[in-house]
């Protein structure tokens, strides 16, 4: 178990309290089954709570809280499968505005008033370092000309920041969606989140859209993915938490042959083996977040060790979760479904624990 401050402590016993309140894994069910994604209506408590502000500076409207109090609340989403823009907006979103000195939308951000997504993939898999999109100096502007897939939160929000090219390298703008030649295609994923795919077609902007360009725009969308990736492992191990917490429970309720399931050991070891991995995985996502927040040079390879951990031992826990529940674990009539498919997602989303591992062996030359 990790050692919190006593700060620390009091933003995750205040965002499960909330959450557990306001936005609860019944909450997402019905949501789920009413095929909305998500209710909008509790962000701007969620804003004023500061959780929106954690990435932003105080000069820019925000609390500036650091990588650390995000996950903390994270993990609380996880835990209870809200479904809100905070990986998105208010952590890659918000990080990127914050490298690139943009701090009108990052105040926006912030207060809960704006949502602004990051559209950086282009491929089937979490690949952002390969950026077919083309923005092409025209007057005092630009004209873009590129597709994004699955744009976390890109369905309802009220800006978009783009990656393409330009002769000077890799530049973000700052897009509004409702520019002509920008088509947002909504895209419901497992979990529920509010994806898109974007087509920009000779999209025009002036110079103002452009937010930063070549080792600006680097350092920004690299911050963005060190953070998105560890908060967004954060948010996996809640959900490892909650399907282990609900399996053991169920363990010591359902009884087999007349004793209790928790007494059969072969279960109390898959049980004991489940609770060493996600502490392991506590661990790693602890040292990526305060390496982010120190501003450490390990914290690229830290980020992507917990994003690959945390995937795997999500994995895991689902997995165990439905067979130790047996044949119902399979059906809608308990949650632990919606956990898997929420393991799943976000399993998948900035890169899984083979995209990671890969990179990894390939910084060590193997």
């Amino acid at each position: 178990m990790i050692l919190l401050t006593e700060e620390q402590q009091m933003i995750r016993d205040m965002a499960a309290g909330f959450l557990s309140d306001k936005a609860s894994v019944d909450a997402f069910r019905a949501q789920r089954n009413a095929g909305q994604s998500g209710d909008t209506s509790i962000n701007n408590e969620m804003a004023e709570m500061g959780w929106f502000g954690m990435l932003t500076s105080e000069d820019a409207g925000g609390v500036d809280m650091g990588a650390q109090a995000a996950g903390l609340v994270a993990e609380e989403m996880g835990r209870n499968l809200t479904t809100s823009p905070f990986l998105s907006s208010a952590v890659m979103s918000a990080a990127a505005l914050r490298v690139a000195n943009e701090t009108e939308w990052a105040g926006k951000v912030a207060s809960g008033e704006a949502v602004v997504a990051l559209a950086m993939d282009e491929h089937i898999k979490h690949r952002p370092d390969m950026v077919g999109t083309k923005a092409e100096a025209s007057g005092n502007g630009f004209v873009l000309r590129g597709t994004k897939r699955f744009v976390g939160d890109g369905g309802a929000a009220d800006r978009l920041i783009v990656t393409a090219m330009t002769d000077d390298g890799l530049g973000l703008f700052l897009i509004d969606p409702a520019t002509d030649g920008v088509t947002v295609d909504p895209v419901k994923t497992v979990d529920n989140r509010n994806a898109a795919n974007l087509t920009l077609d000779n999209v025009q902007v002036d110079g103002s859209a452009l937010l930063a360009k070549g080792d600006i725009a680097e350092e920004a969308l690299g911050t963005a993915l060190r953070v998105g990736r560890s908060v967004g492992a954060a948010e996996l191990v809640g959900v490892s938490k909650e399907a282990a917490d609900r399996t053991v429970a169920y363990l010591k309720e359902r009884k087999q042959f007349g004793v209790t399931l928790s007494q059969f050991q072969a279960l109390q070891h898959r049980a004991a083996d489940l609770y060493t991995q996600i502490q392991t995985t506590e661990s790693v996502i602890a040292a990526a977040l305060k390496a982010i927040d120190e501003g450490r040079d390990d914290a690229e390879r830290l980020s992507r060790v917990a994003k690959a951990k945390a995937s795997k031992t999500a994995n895991l826990a689902v997995r165990e979760a439905v067979q130790m529940h047996g044949g119902i674990g399979m059906t809608d009539d308990l949650d632990i479904g919606l956990f898997m498919k929420k393991a799943r997602a976000c399993g998948e989303y900035l890169g899984d624990a083979t995209c990671h591992a890969e990179w990894l062996l390939r910084e060590r030359g193997v």
